[in-house]
């Protein structure tokens, strides 16, 4: 007896990809599409840590803004490869440009408290939460 799965089309990412596609202008087909910042977030008991995978750049070319509890990642990719007299690009996929990525988290952070560190290819942010203001009492007149 064969047992009973459950299938989903649009639980497969394979379905996404199919349609993605189609509405894509025809002469941007070979054209390389913008990376994603990847990016891991968690929570500690100080703030918060961030790990952004941002490869092939370097740390003069990454900026971080932190406006209240949004935090900007973003980075100029550009092109290192000089071409040889002579040479034929038979296929070109990596992206040179401009990348960023944009989130908010739930509490305000405290740019002064916060670091960032570049490695590997690996951008390493700890975030620190600010300080909760203390309600202020107004004097009835």
């Amino acid at each position: 007896m064969n047992p009973l799965t459950r299938y989903d089309p649009f639980g497969d990412e394979g379905f996404d990809d199919l349609f993605r596609g189609l509405f894509k202008p025809v002469r941007l087909a070979n054209a390389p599409a913008a990376i994603a910042i990847k990016m891991d977030v968690t929570e500690t008991d100080k703030g918060y840590a961030v790990h952004a995978e941002i490869p092939g750049v370097k740390k003069e070319d990454i900026h971080v803004a932190i406006e209240g509890n949004q935090v900007t990642v973003s980075a100029e990719v550009k092109r290192e490869a000089e071409k040889k007299e002579g040479d034929r690009v038979l296929r070109s996929e990596r992206y040179f440009g401009s990348v960023y990525r944009s989130f908010t988290l739930p509490v305000e952070i405290d740019e002064a408290a916060s670091t960032a560190r570049y490695d590997n290819g690996i951008l390493q942010l700890t975030l620190a939460r600010k300080a909760p203001v203390a309600g202020r009492k107004l004097m009835v007149q």
